[in-house]
């Protein structure tokens, strides 16, 4: 899976990930989120089970880089890999076996002010995409959706892959017990700028859908046909 991502942990503890490829559907494959517990990217030549194993590692108290330490010692194809993690304190982790595919770049950045991400690509155009985007998230301020979405746009203006991108998704998880936000662009010759429509429609009502999600008597209504 050609890929470039990022997932990062903010101030307030909440947890995301962003992430565009040449591939479709790349965010069915490659984002992994708990809330509470941390945030995994498994790419590049992708096995999906890396995320629910490595978020169990952290959930049972592991650090970053012991929970990939424990994978490597079950699994034997992670020469194949580009794999990311990202717990609840201190700074994350990122590998890159040594058949990833084209040119990758991989930054995990300190831990700051309770903050973290960890940023990777592979078949890149040039190894700054991932420069390109570890800059844009830490320069930027806001909704940790916002802030994902600046640095996925930061990273295709710089040359994204050697390709076309076709899709592109983007998740949060805060204290709710589930994603508050979850969007997909699937596939499309403009997913990121797609996404950033999605975003735009979708982050006024965020709360609300939580709000409906755990206090339904409370929740407001949209006045769509058959509610009034």
């Amino acid at each position: 899976m050609m890929t470039f991502s990022i997932i990062a942990r903010d101030a307030t503890g909440a947890f995301g990930m962003a992430v565009s490829s040449s591939s479709p559907a790349v965010a069915a494959r490659c984002l992994h989120l708990r809330s509470g517990v941390g945030a995994v990217a498994s790419q590049n030549i992708t096995d999906p089970r890396f995320g629910h194993l490595l978020l169990d590692q952290l959930a049972a108290g592991g650090t970053a880089q012991s929970a990939l330490e424990w994978l490597s010692t079950r699994d034997s194809t992670l020469d194949y890999r580009q794999i990311c993690v990202l717990g609840t304190s201190g700074a994350g982790i990122a590998h890159s076996g040594k058949r990833v595919l084209g040119c990758s770049h991989q930054i995990a950045g300190p831990e700051t002010s309770g903050e973290a991400s960890v940023t990777a690509g592979n078949m890149l155009k040039t190894p700054t995409v991932v420069d390109a985007m570890h800059t844009s998230f830490n320069s930027s301020s806001g909704d940790l959706e916002i802030r994902l979405l600046i640095a996925l746009e930061a990273g295709l203006a710089e040359g994204g892959e050697e390709g076309d991108v076709h899709s592109a998704g983007l998740a949060v998880v805060r204290d709710s017990g589930w994603k508050e936000s979850d969007l997909r662009v699937d596939w499309s010759q403009n997913p990121i700028p797609e996404l950033r429509t999605l975003l735009e429609l979708w982050l006024p009502q965020r709360d609300d859908y939580v709000t409906r999600g755990i206090h339904p008597a409370t929740a407001p209504s949209y006045g769509v046909p058959g509610d009034e």
